[in-house]
């Protein structure tokens, strides 16, 4: 398999650490964008902020659409390299790109086209609804970029090669963050700089992969076609395998719109702002895992496709151990100096209080949901990207009325937090024993 890693042999802790350090700093490079963003634009005042957060679901919604195809391309192209069909990795690479050239041009032009309908469902001022309109149809017209972009680092990811995507995701931040105070403020571009910088980076990422593959000659799988006539086989293969991911990542995002809603509501501001900053520092615990579990899932669709079912097994214990030691810490972190940790981001003293609560009923959930993350890799790395979106739909759905029921029994806004931290400790759980119900079955039948 020409460009590839074989992770079919070798030791196990070394390849799966290998794989899965780029994928995290990947990761953390994905969500400085919108935190550098927000730094710059937070010196034009709060109305502005204002603008760039009423996009923001947006933004998150298209980062999941995107899922569809990155996790495509990890499984299915994985799983070909590991049964050795470098034709089957062609075409799947090339479908992948594909569908995801067609999802991002229809989901850009819905976006910009109805952008003011859209932006009009928070309420704000004429101002404010167009500064908000402006960035949105700015950045509609870059989701080409950012698709294509998160389908290469899928395919470089099966491939066993997560450093490039680190690199050049890397290099579109640091581009990022040189344009953003230019544009804001040296041209005087205000919020739409913030969108024109973002622009400029993501097309850049975009060129770097194009730039990699094509004119310095990367054999990755031998080379591919990046637009290839679809074909149904390998089109309901990709659709069947990414579909539910993205999915349960877009339907998330509602689900948090209407538990901001009720925090603001029992909390007012302070609610607000604790669980939209408490949800952005569990995000070093949820990157951190998450970037585990890729690493798991490329790993296990070459072992699984190769019928190395022993090294499938202990990809997931080592990857558990892993994740646990991680785990831990944070657990113990949240819990005994949350406020320390909440004050570093927000040095009131309300907030930084109302802060440590959220994390210490946090903490409790952290090891269950990396569990949980965790058993979403070895799902998707033999195929089945079903049952972790029947469970992530399930019990994030269940947040809703859980949060009213514990509100109602006197709670306050702690019961969002409590119903927050439940539902994640279920998610773990079951779908930990749903792998442990069906795991001879799944690991022993017939692969197609």
């Amino acid at each position: 398999m020409q460009g590839t890693k074989n992770l079919t042999s070798g030791p196990i802790k070394r390849q799966l650490f290998g794989l899965a350090m780029p994928i995290m700093a990947t990761s953390f490079i994905q969500m400085a964008y919108s935190l550098t963003d927000m730094a710059w634009v937070g010196r034009l005042g709060s109305e502005s902020v204002a603008a760039i957060g009423s996009v923001g679901i947006l933004t998150w919604m298209s980062a999941s659409i995107s899922l569809l195809n990155k996790v495509g391309s990890e499984v299915s192209v994985g799983q070909s390299i590991g049964a050795q069909d470098q034709e089957d990795a062609r075409r799947f690479a090339s479908h992948n790109l594909t569908i995801s050239l067609i999802i991002s041009l229809c989901w850009g032009g819905l976006l910009f086209v109805l952008a003011h309908p859209i932006i009009g469902v928070y309420e704000l001022e004429t101002h404010i609804t167009e500064s908000a309109v402006s960035y949105l149809r700015i950045i509609s017209t870059a989701l080409p970029f950012f698709f294509l972009s998160t389908s290469f680092t899928g395919i470089y990811n099966a491939a066993g090669r997560s450093k490039v995507p680190f690199y050049i995701s890397g290099a579109g931040l640091l581009l990022n963050m040189l344009l953003d105070p230019l544009f804001i403020f040296g041209f005087g571009l205000g919020v739409n700089g913030a969108a024109y910088a973002t622009w400029i980076s993501q097309a850049t990422v975009l060129v770097i992969f194009v730039y990699q593959l094509r004119f310095r000659k990367d054999m990755l799988l031998g080379g591919f076609p990046f637009l290839t006539r679809l074909k149904r086989r390998y089109t309901l293969r990709v659709l069947r395998l990414g579909l539910p991911v993205a999915a349960l990542n877009t339907l998330f995002a509602f689900v948090n719109m209407f538990l901001c809603r009720t925090a603001s509501e029992q909390g007012g501001h302070i609610g607000l702002m604790t669980f939209t900053t408490g949800g952005q520092i569990e995000g070093i615990t949820w990157n951190t895992s998450q970037g585990f579990s890729t690493a798991l899932s490329a790993f296990i669709a070459q072992n699984y496709a190769a019928g190395r079912m022993d090294r499938v097994l202990r990809s997931w214990y080592t990857t558990l151990w892993m994740t646990g030691v991680f785990g831990t810490l944070c657990t113990l972190l949240f819990f005994f100096f949350g406020s320390e940790v909440f004050a570093i981001f927000v040095p009131e003293r309300a907030a930084y209080e109302s802060g440590g609560i959220f994390l210490r009923i946090d903490s409790y959930s952290q090891m269950l949901m990396m569990v949980e993350i965790t058993m979403q890799g070895v799902f998707y790395g033999i195929g089945r990207t079903m049952p972790p979106a029947v469970v992530s739909i399930t019990f994030n759905y269940l947040r809703i009325p859980l949060s009213i029921l514990f509100v109602r029994m006197g709670m306050g806004v702690e019961g969002i937090w409590w119903a927050v931290s439940a539902t994640s400790i279920a998610k773990g759980v079951v779908l930990l024993a749903w792998f442990l119900i069906v795991r001879r079955k799944y690991l022993a039948v017939e692969r197609t």
